[in-house]
């Protein structure tokens, strides 16, 4: 019973750990601990959605949560494969009694200071094998600390390439004299191939980010300007308006524009919205969940 105990807290720390691989270094359609935290987040922030300041903290109380979890998952199983072993594969400082510090308290204050990496000696581990798996604790826990700073350094840089292009598409319409005109009345506006090629570098690269960083769609944009949710449909319009243009090189970045907006609907689709529709469908559900009629 004491080496099951211990193998169930091997087993709930290599999930863990198998999780951060998967989030950091590794994002699967699959997801993982670190998406059902967040998903579930955002689907209670959406249904008790006033305005927008709730789904606002969904995406970064998300991340604190899924943060803490970790911490104290790996905390918990640690302590669950110390505990069998108490006291009796431990030395303890000063005039402490053995017998007194064996509770399962006491195997998760071994496992928090170990994996804190804070070395107070207190209790230290005498058994053999105890003395290889405790510093292992140690270098997960900086392991942990390492993966929290990487993902905030992958996510929010992520998030603002997002907004620019949000951004960037909402400076073309409003320099759009036919916006917001019926597509039957308006003619091909006057978009040169070079913009209408980055506007679609810039797409395919929010699409990867959402492949990369799929924690990423529980951020909310705000409103206006900077929300793609509410932009995309312009751009959608966009390419389709300007493969009547004149020159070829304007048709044919309006083809590749179009392209792009085609592969990001099937990503938000697949892995988050799960509509099933055309991709004009898909841009509108993605406004809805983001709080965008």
């Amino acid at each position: 019973m004491e080496w099951l105990v211990t193998l169930v807290g091997a087993a709930v720390v290599l999930m863990i750990l198998r999780d951060v691989f998967h989030t950091l270094w590794h994002p699967t359609r699959h997801g993982g601990l670190s998406r059902a935290v967040m998903s579930a987040l955002w689907r209670l922030s959406t249904r008790s959605r006033r305005g927008s300041r709730s789904a606002g903290l969904a995406g970064p109380v998300g991340m604190v949560s899924v943060v803490a979890t970790w911490a104290c998952a790996v905390a918990v199983g640690w302590a669950l494969v110390y505990w069998p072993h108490m006291p009796e594969a431990f030395i303890f400082s000063g005039t402490s009694e053995p017998s007194e510090y064996s509770g399962p308290v006491d195997a998760l204050y071994l496992s928090l200071v170990t994996v804190a990496t804070l070395g107070l000696g207190d209790i230290a581990p005498s058994a053999d094998w105890l003395r290889i798996v405790a510093p292992l604790e140690a270098l997960v826990g900086f392991a942990l600390l390492t993966a929290t700073v990487s993902w905030i350094l992958g996510i929010y840089p992520a998030l603002a390439r997002r907004r620019a292009l949000a951004l960037r598409i909402s400076q073309l319409r409003r320099a759009d004299p036919t916006a917001g005109r019926p597509a039957s009345d308006a003619g091909a506006p006057d978009v040169g191939a070079a913009v209408l090629g980055q506007l679609a570098a810039d797409v395919a690269r929010t699409c990867v980010d959402f492949l990369q960083y799929p924690e990423s769609y529980y951020f909310h944009d705000g409103p206006g300007e900077i929300s793609l949710a509410l932009t995309l449909d312009y751009a959608a319009d966009l390419a389709q308006r300007t493969r009547r243009a004149e020159h070829p090189a304007d048709r044919s970045a309006a083809a590749v524009l179009a392209t792009a907006l085609d592969d990001l609907a099937t990503v938000l689709d697949e892995r988050f919205l799960h509509t099933g529709g055309p991709h004009r469908r898909v841009l509108a559900a993605y406004a809805r969940d983001h709080g965008n009629p």
